[in-house]
Protein backbone atom coordinates (compact mmCIF):
# COMPACT_ATOMS: atom_id res chain seq x y z
CA UNK A 1 0.00 0.00 0.00
CA UNK A 2 2.72 2.46 0.98
CA UNK A 3 4.33 2.18 -2.48
CA UNK A 4 1.14 3.57 -4.04
CA UNK A 5 1.15 6.74 -1.95
CA UNK A 6 1.94 10.04 -3.63
CA UNK A 7 2.95 13.31 -2.00
CA UNK A 8 2.55 15.99 -4.66
CA UNK A 9 0.64 19.22 -5.16
CA UNK A 10 -2.58 17.50 -6.19
CA UNK A 11 -2.49 15.25 -3.16
CA UNK A 12 -1.78 18.21 -0.89
CA UNK A 13 -4.68 20.14 -2.42
CA UNK A 14 -6.93 17.11 -2.09
CA UNK A 15 -5.92 16.76 1.56
CA UNK A 16 -8.34 19.57 2.38
CA UNK A 17 -11.31 17.84 0.74
CA UNK A 18 -12.86 16.80 4.04
CA UNK A 19 -12.06 19.89 6.06
CA UNK A 20 -15.55 21.34 5.67
CA UNK A 21 -17.10 18.26 7.27
CA UNK A 22 -14.65 17.40 10.03
CA UNK A 23 -13.31 20.73 11.21
CA UNK A 24 -16.57 22.38 12.36
CA UNK A 25 -17.54 19.22 14.25
CA UNK A 26 -14.17 18.91 16.01
CA UNK A 27 -14.18 22.59 17.00
CA UNK A 28 -17.78 22.31 18.20
CA UNK A 29 -16.98 19.27 20.36
CA UNK A 30 -13.90 20.95 21.85
CA UNK A 31 -15.79 24.13 22.68
CA UNK A 32 -18.71 22.24 24.23
CA UNK A 33 -16.99 19.50 26.20
CA UNK A 34 -13.66 20.93 27.29
CA UNK A 35 -11.92 17.69 26.24
CA UNK A 36 -8.13 17.71 26.13
CA UNK A 37 -7.44 19.40 22.77
CA UNK A 38 -4.09 17.68 22.32
CA UNK A 39 -5.61 14.21 22.68
CA UNK A 40 -8.46 14.93 20.27
CA UNK A 41 -6.15 16.31 17.57
CA UNK A 42 -3.37 13.72 17.88
CA UNK A 43 -5.75 10.75 17.94
CA UNK A 44 -7.69 12.12 14.94
CA UNK A 45 -4.47 12.71 13.00
CA UNK A 46 -3.04 9.27 13.80
CA UNK A 47 -6.30 7.67 12.64
CA UNK A 48 -5.99 9.52 9.32
CA UNK A 49 -2.38 8.46 8.83
CA UNK A 50 -3.12 4.81 9.65
CA UNK A 51 -6.05 4.70 7.22
CA UNK A 52 -4.11 6.35 4.40
CA UNK A 53 -1.25 3.86 4.81
CA UNK A 54 -3.57 0.87 5.11
CA UNK A 55 -5.83 1.52 2.13
CA UNK A 56 -3.50 3.47 -0.15
CA UNK A 57 -6.56 5.54 -1.08
CA UNK A 58 -7.97 8.81 0.29
CA UNK A 59 -10.17 6.85 2.69
CA UNK A 60 -11.56 9.44 5.11
CA UNK A 61 -11.73 9.40 8.87
CA UNK A 62 -14.45 11.65 10.27
CA UNK A 63 -16.06 12.33 13.65
CA UNK A 64 -19.23 10.35 14.27
CA UNK A 65 -21.87 12.89 13.26
CA UNK A 66 -24.96 11.63 15.12
CA UNK A 67 -22.99 11.42 18.36
CA UNK A 68 -21.43 14.82 17.74
CA UNK A 69 -24.83 16.48 17.35
CA UNK A 70 -25.95 15.19 20.75
CA UNK A 71 -22.71 16.29 22.42
CA UNK A 72 -22.61 19.74 20.82
CA UNK A 73 -26.22 20.24 21.92
CA UNK A 74 -25.00 19.78 25.50
CA UNK A 75 -26.83 16.49 26.15
CA UNK A 76 -23.72 14.38 26.82
CA UNK A 77 -20.23 14.92 28.21
CA UNK A 78 -16.94 14.40 26.43
CA UNK A 79 -16.11 11.42 28.65
CA UNK A 80 -19.45 9.81 27.79
CA UNK A 81 -18.71 10.42 24.10
CA UNK A 82 -15.38 8.62 24.34
CA UNK A 83 -16.96 5.70 26.17
CA UNK A 84 -19.66 5.48 23.50
CA UNK A 85 -16.87 5.27 20.92
CA UNK A 86 -15.51 2.17 22.63
CA UNK A 87 -18.98 0.65 22.70
CA UNK A 88 -19.75 1.22 19.02
CA UNK A 89 -16.27 -0.05 18.15
CA UNK A 90 -17.02 -3.31 19.96
CA UNK A 91 -20.43 -3.61 18.32
CA UNK A 92 -18.98 -3.03 14.86
CA UNK A 93 -16.27 -5.61 15.54
CA UNK A 94 -18.96 -8.22 16.23
CA UNK A 95 -20.91 -7.31 13.08
CA UNK A 96 -17.76 -7.42 10.94
CA UNK A 97 -16.32 -10.65 12.33
CA UNK A 98 -19.66 -12.47 12.18
CA UNK A 99 -20.20 -11.71 8.49
CA UNK A 100 -23.26 -9.57 9.20
CA UNK A 101 -21.89 -6.63 7.24
CA UNK A 102 -21.15 -8.71 4.13
CA UNK A 103 -24.71 -10.05 4.25
CA UNK A 104 -26.06 -6.49 4.35
CA UNK A 105 -23.99 -5.51 1.32
CA UNK A 106 -25.55 -8.35 -0.67
CA UNK A 107 -29.17 -7.68 0.19
CA UNK A 108 -29.28 -3.88 -0.03
CA UNK A 109 -29.95 -2.80 -3.66
CA UNK A 110 -27.74 -0.29 -5.47
CA UNK A 111 -30.61 2.19 -5.88
CA UNK A 112 -30.99 2.35 -2.08
CA UNK A 113 -27.26 2.97 -1.62
CA UNK A 114 -27.44 5.71 -4.26
CA UNK A 115 -30.31 7.25 -2.30
CA UNK A 116 -28.19 7.35 0.86
CA UNK A 117 -25.37 9.01 -1.10
CA UNK A 118 -27.71 11.63 -2.57
CA UNK A 119 -29.32 12.21 0.83
CA UNK A 120 -25.95 12.85 2.40
CA UNK A 121 -25.00 15.13 -0.50
CA UNK A 122 -28.15 17.20 -0.03
CA UNK A 123 -27.55 17.34 3.72
CA UNK A 124 -24.01 18.59 3.12
CA UNK A 125 -25.33 21.20 0.68
CA UNK A 126 -27.75 22.44 3.33
CA UNK A 127 -24.95 22.72 5.90
CA UNK A 128 -22.77 24.45 3.30
CA UNK A 129 -25.44 27.05 2.65
CA UNK A 130 -25.68 27.79 6.37
CA UNK A 131 -21.91 28.17 6.59
CA UNK A 132 -21.84 30.63 3.70
CA UNK A 133 -24.78 32.59 5.15
CA UNK A 134 -23.25 32.60 8.64
CA UNK A 135 -21.97 36.16 8.29
CA UNK A 136 -25.07 37.26 6.35
CA UNK A 137 -23.31 39.56 3.89
CA UNK A 138 -22.69 39.79 0.16
CA UNK A 139 -18.96 39.28 0.66
CA UNK A 140 -19.46 35.75 2.00
CA UNK A 141 -21.56 34.74 -0.98
CA UNK A 142 -19.10 36.34 -3.40
CA UNK A 143 -16.19 34.51 -1.78
CA UNK A 144 -18.05 31.19 -1.88
CA UNK A 145 -19.04 31.60 -5.54
CA UNK A 146 -15.50 32.58 -6.50
CA UNK A 147 -14.13 29.57 -4.60
CA UNK A 148 -16.54 27.18 -6.31
CA UNK A 149 -15.59 28.57 -9.74
CA UNK A 150 -11.89 28.17 -9.02
CA UNK A 151 -12.42 24.63 -7.69
CA UNK A 152 -14.38 23.74 -10.83
CA UNK A 153 -12.17 25.41 -13.44
CA UNK A 154 -8.85 24.26 -11.98
CA UNK A 155 -10.02 20.86 -10.74
CA UNK A 156 -7.81 18.93 -13.20
CA UNK A 157 -4.73 21.14 -13.03
CA UNK A 158 -1.61 19.29 -11.87
CA UNK A 159 0.55 22.39 -11.79
CA UNK A 160 -1.72 24.59 -9.66
CA UNK A 161 -4.75 22.71 -8.27
CA UNK A 162 -7.81 24.84 -7.60
CA UNK A 163 -8.12 23.60 -4.04
CA UNK A 164 -4.59 24.79 -3.29
CA UNK A 165 -5.47 28.25 -4.61
CA UNK A 166 -8.69 28.45 -2.61
CA UNK A 167 -7.33 27.11 0.65
CA UNK A 168 -4.13 29.12 0.38
CA UNK A 169 -6.02 32.36 -0.22
CA UNK A 170 -8.36 31.60 2.71
CA UNK A 171 -5.45 30.91 5.08
CA UNK A 172 -3.65 34.12 4.07
CA UNK A 173 -6.84 36.15 4.52
CA UNK A 174 -7.44 34.61 7.96
CA UNK A 175 -3.84 35.24 9.06
CA UNK A 176 -4.04 38.90 8.02
CA UNK A 177 -7.53 39.86 9.12
CA UNK A 178 -8.81 37.36 11.70
CA UNK A 179 -5.97 35.98 13.82
CA UNK A 180 -5.20 37.62 17.15
CA UNK A 181 -1.41 37.37 16.93
CA UNK A 182 -0.84 38.63 20.44
CA UNK A 183 -2.59 35.55 21.85
CA UNK A 184 -0.81 32.97 19.66
CA UNK A 185 2.48 32.67 21.64
CA UNK A 186 0.53 31.69 24.75
CA UNK A 187 -0.94 28.71 22.90
CA UNK A 188 2.35 27.31 21.56
CA UNK A 189 4.15 24.56 23.43
CA UNK A 190 4.72 20.81 23.50
CA UNK A 191 1.81 18.86 24.99
CA UNK A 192 0.92 15.19 25.25
CA UNK A 193 -2.58 13.68 25.05
CA UNK A 194 -4.45 12.11 27.93
CA UNK A 195 -7.82 10.40 28.25
CA UNK A 196 -10.67 11.48 30.52
CA UNK A 197 -12.00 9.20 33.29
CA UNK A 198 -15.00 7.39 31.80
CA UNK A 199 -18.36 7.11 33.62
CA UNK A 200 -18.88 3.34 33.32
CA UNK A 201 -21.95 3.55 35.53
CA UNK A 202 -23.65 5.49 32.69
CA UNK A 203 -23.14 2.81 30.04
CA UNK A 204 -26.89 2.47 29.40
CA UNK A 205 -27.17 6.21 28.80
CA UNK A 206 -24.26 6.04 26.36
CA UNK A 207 -25.91 3.13 24.54
CA UNK A 208 -29.35 4.71 24.16
CA UNK A 209 -28.35 8.35 23.73
CA UNK A 210 -25.25 8.00 21.56
CA UNK A 211 -24.59 4.50 20.20
CA UNK A 212 -28.01 3.40 18.90
CA UNK A 213 -28.82 6.68 17.08
CA UNK A 214 -25.39 6.54 15.41
CA UNK A 215 -25.63 2.93 14.22
CA UNK A 216 -27.98 3.38 11.21
CA UNK A 217 -25.98 6.32 9.90
CA UNK A 218 -22.76 4.34 10.25
CA UNK A 219 -24.18 1.28 8.49
CA UNK A 220 -25.57 3.27 5.59
CA UNK A 221 -23.05 6.08 5.07
CA UNK A 222 -19.82 5.03 6.78
CA UNK A 223 -19.84 1.46 5.53
CA UNK A 224 -22.24 0.54 2.72
CA UNK A 225 -22.19 3.88 0.87
CA UNK A 226 -18.43 4.24 1.39
CA UNK A 227 -17.79 0.82 -0.11
CA UNK A 228 -19.92 1.75 -3.13
CA UNK A 229 -18.19 5.11 -3.51
CA UNK A 230 -14.80 3.36 -3.59
CA UNK A 231 -16.16 1.21 -6.43
CA UNK A 232 -17.47 4.28 -8.23
CA UNK A 233 -14.38 6.48 -7.95
CA UNK A 234 -11.62 3.86 -7.85
CA UNK A 235 -12.64 0.91 -10.05
CA UNK A 236 -10.52 -2.13 -9.39
CA UNK A 237 -9.62 -1.01 -5.86
CA UNK A 238 -12.68 -2.32 -4.03
CA UNK A 239 -12.67 -3.55 -0.44
CA UNK A 240 -15.09 -5.85 1.31
CA UNK A 241 -17.55 -4.36 3.73
CA UNK A 242 -15.97 -6.53 6.39
CA UNK A 243 -12.58 -4.84 5.86
CA UNK A 244 -14.06 -1.35 6.15
CA UNK A 245 -16.04 -2.42 9.20
CA UNK A 246 -12.94 -3.83 10.89
CA UNK A 247 -10.99 -0.59 10.46
CA UNK A 248 -14.01 1.36 11.75
CA UNK A 249 -14.11 -0.95 14.78
CA UNK A 250 -10.36 -0.93 15.35
CA UNK A 251 -10.07 2.85 15.26
CA UNK A 252 -12.84 3.29 17.82
CA UNK A 253 -11.33 0.69 20.11
CA UNK A 254 -8.04 2.63 20.14
CA UNK A 255 -8.58 6.40 19.77
CA UNK A 256 -10.52 6.91 23.05
CA UNK A 257 -7.49 5.63 24.99
CA UNK A 258 -5.45 8.42 23.35
CA UNK A 259 -8.01 11.00 24.39
CA UNK A 260 -9.67 11.09 20.98
CA UNK A 261 -13.28 11.27 19.84
CA UNK A 262 -15.19 8.47 18.03
CA UNK A 263 -14.57 8.32 14.28
CA UNK A 264 -15.86 6.62 11.16
CA UNK A 265 -15.31 6.44 7.43
CA UNK A 266 -17.70 8.28 5.12
CA UNK A 267 -18.63 8.47 1.46
CA UNK A 268 -18.86 12.27 1.68
CA UNK A 269 -15.27 12.63 2.81
CA UNK A 270 -14.08 10.24 0.10
CA UNK A 271 -15.95 12.29 -2.50
CA UNK A 272 -14.47 15.48 -1.08
CA UNK A 273 -10.90 14.23 -1.30
CA UNK A 274 -11.51 13.02 -4.85
CA UNK A 275 -13.18 16.26 -5.91
CA UNK A 276 -10.16 18.32 -4.86
CA UNK A 277 -7.64 16.08 -6.59
CA UNK A 278 -6.61 13.31 -4.17
CA UNK A 279 -6.06 9.92 -5.76
CA UNK A 280 -3.92 8.11 -3.16
CA UNK A 281 -3.61 7.79 0.59
CA UNK A 282 -0.90 10.44 0.55
CA UNK A 283 -3.56 13.14 0.89
CA UNK A 284 -4.95 11.52 4.04
CA UNK A 285 -1.49 11.03 5.51
CA UNK A 286 -0.64 14.72 4.99
CA UNK A 287 -3.99 15.82 6.40
CA UNK A 288 -3.48 13.63 9.46
CA UNK A 289 0.08 14.89 9.96
CA UNK A 290 -1.25 18.46 10.19
CA UNK A 291 -3.52 17.41 13.06
CA UNK A 292 -0.72 15.57 14.85
CA UNK A 293 1.58 18.60 14.63
CA UNK A 294 -1.24 20.88 15.77
CA UNK A 295 -1.96 18.59 18.72
CA UNK A 296 1.66 18.30 19.81
CA UNK A 297 2.66 21.95 19.51
CA UNK A 298 -0.37 24.20 18.96
CA UNK A 299 -3.24 22.55 20.82
CA UNK A 300 -3.93 25.56 23.05
CA UNK A 301 -4.13 27.90 20.05
CA UNK A 302 -5.97 25.50 17.73
CA UNK A 303 -9.57 26.44 18.45
CA UNK A 304 -8.91 30.15 18.05
CA UNK A 305 -7.01 29.62 14.80
CA UNK A 306 -9.72 27.43 13.34
CA UNK A 307 -12.45 29.87 14.23
CA UNK A 308 -10.53 32.47 12.22
CA UNK A 309 -10.89 30.40 9.03
CA UNK A 310 -13.60 31.91 6.74
CA UNK A 311 -16.81 29.88 6.99
CA UNK A 312 -17.73 30.80 3.40
CA UNK A 313 -14.76 28.80 2.10
CA UNK A 314 -15.69 25.80 4.24
CA UNK A 315 -19.15 26.06 2.73
CA UNK A 316 -17.75 26.16 -0.80
CA UNK A 317 -15.67 23.02 -0.20
CA UNK A 318 -18.73 21.26 1.21
CA UNK A 319 -20.82 22.22 -1.83
CA UNK A 320 -18.25 20.68 -4.17
CA UNK A 321 -18.21 17.55 -2.01
CA UNK A 322 -22.02 17.45 -2.10
CA UNK A 323 -22.07 17.74 -5.90
CA UNK A 324 -19.77 14.72 -6.31
CA UNK A 325 -22.12 12.61 -4.18
CA UNK A 326 -25.35 13.75 -5.83
CA UNK A 327 -23.99 13.17 -9.34
CA UNK A 328 -23.29 9.50 -8.55
CA UNK A 329 -27.01 8.85 -9.07
CA UNK A 330 -26.57 9.42 -12.81
CA UNK A 331 -26.02 5.70 -13.45
CA UNK A 332 -29.71 5.12 -12.56
CA UNK A 333 -31.09 7.48 -15.22
CA UNK A 334 -31.97 4.57 -17.53
CA UNK A 335 -34.42 3.23 -14.93
CA UNK A 336 -37.14 5.60 -13.80
CA UNK A 337 -38.24 3.29 -10.97
CA UNK A 338 -34.73 2.91 -9.56
CA UNK A 339 -34.24 6.67 -9.77
CA UNK A 340 -37.54 7.27 -7.97
CA UNK A 341 -36.57 4.88 -5.16
CA UNK A 342 -33.18 6.57 -4.82
CA UNK A 343 -34.74 10.04 -4.62
CA UNK A 344 -37.31 8.81 -2.10
CA UNK A 345 -34.55 7.40 0.11
CA UNK A 346 -32.63 10.66 -0.24
CA UNK A 347 -35.62 12.72 0.91
CA UNK A 348 -36.07 10.44 3.93
CA UNK A 349 -32.40 10.91 4.83
CA UNK A 350 -32.74 14.67 4.43
CA UNK A 351 -35.97 15.39 6.30
CA UNK A 352 -36.94 12.59 8.68
CA UNK A 353 -35.64 11.91 12.21
CA UNK A 354 -33.43 8.82 11.96
CA UNK A 355 -33.84 9.36 8.23
CA UNK A 356 -30.91 7.19 7.19
CA UNK A 357 -32.39 4.17 8.98
CA UNK A 358 -35.95 4.86 7.78
CA UNK A 359 -34.83 5.55 4.22
CA UNK A 360 -32.71 2.42 4.14
CA UNK A 361 -35.53 0.19 5.39
CA UNK A 362 -38.22 1.75 3.17
CA UNK A 363 -35.97 1.60 0.12
CA UNK A 364 -35.24 -2.10 0.64
CA UNK A 365 -38.91 -2.93 1.30
CA UNK A 366 -40.16 -1.05 -1.77
CA UNK A 367 -37.48 -2.53 -4.05
CA UNK A 368 -38.09 -6.13 -3.01
CA UNK A 369 -41.85 -5.55 -3.03
CA UNK A 370 -41.75 -4.38 -6.64
CA UNK A 371 -39.53 -7.29 -7.62
CA UNK A 372 -41.88 -9.75 -5.92
CA UNK A 373 -44.70 -8.26 -8.02
CA UNK A 374 -42.77 -8.93 -11.21
CA UNK A 375 -41.88 -5.28 -11.77
CA UNK A 376 -38.39 -4.76 -13.11
CA UNK A 377 -36.21 -2.21 -11.26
Amino acid sequence: MIARLQFNRREFAGAFGDIGTSLPIIVGILLTTGLNCSGVLIAFGCAQIFTGLLYGLPMPVQPLKAMAVVVIAGQASGALLQMAGLMIGGLMLVLSASGGLDWLSRVIPLCVVRGVQVGLGLSLARVATKLVAQNANAGSWAAAIAAILVLALWRKSHRLPGALLVMGAAVIWALIYRVNWSAIPQGIGFTLPHAEPWPWDQWLTALTLLVLPQLPLSLSNSLIATQQTVRDLFPGRTFTLRTIGLTYAGLNLIVPWLGGIPVCHGCGGLAGYYALGARTGGAVVMYGALFVVAGLFFSEAFTGLMQAFPSAILGAVLLVEAAVLVLLVRDLRSSGRAMSIALGVALCCLWLPQGYLIGLILGVVVTYGLRAGGIRI
